[in-house]
């Protein structure tokens, strides 16, 4: 991070908080610990909310444990906080996952830059092939939108699109082109076509 900043690389992480990884070096104390560390260089931080609270220590206020119900709203003062803690972020963005089941789910995502919460149109009741990727594809298609320059609310619902089709392939890469997802911004139904 230190080398690609000062190249003038553009950082972007994955809180991607997990338990077990933590559970012999100090849990969620020592997560945060480190976290606290790699967020002062970083420029675009995503995770979902479980992450920002595990990982990074900031909570979101009417979120039940239970993830049932996701309100955007909620979301616009953690994410105000963390850039507010961290001046370095030029965005922060997370998805909005309400598992119904293993196979279906509701997909959205929201992505807080200048100032501003942009929201990706939420997907109810996709159909899941495999949920894995899902969020790796979100940041791709997030990061591809920032990069080239098309704005926050495009980039979030590129990045939202992009995953809900990752889901419908089996396996953790991607299989959408551009043209498929770029349909799926547009309002068709999150299947890739083949």
């Amino acid at each position: 991070m230190v080398a690609a900043r000062r190249h003038g690389v553009i950082v972007s992480y994955d809180l991607n908080y997990r338990g077990s990884l933590w559970k012999g070096i100090g849990g969620k104390e020592r997560a945060q610990a480190v976290n606290r560390g790699l967020a002062r260089r970083v420029d675009v931080m995503l995770g979902n909310e479980e992450d920002f609270t595990a990982a990074l220590g900031f909570a979101i206020e009417g979120v039940g444990e239970e993830y049932t119900r996701l309100d955007a709203a909620a979301y616009q003062p953690m994410m105000s906080a963390v850039v507010r803690e961290y001046p370095n972020l030029s965005a922060v963005a997370t998805t909005l996952r309400v598992a119904r089941s293993a196979t279906v789910n509701d997909w959205g995502a929201l992505c807080y830059c200048d100032g501003r919460l942009e929201q990706a149109r939420t997907r109810t009741d996709l159909a899941i092939y495999d949920r894995i990727g899902g969020g790796d594809s979100f940041a791709s298609g997030l990061i591809y939108g920032l990069l080239g320059g098309r704005g926050a609310a495009w980039a979030v619902e590129c990045g939202a699109a992009h995953g809900a089709l990752a889901m419908t392939t089996p396996g953790d890469t991607t299989m959408a082109t551009l043209a498929e997802v770029e349909k799926v911004m547009a309002g068709t139904a999150a299947r890739v076509e083949r």
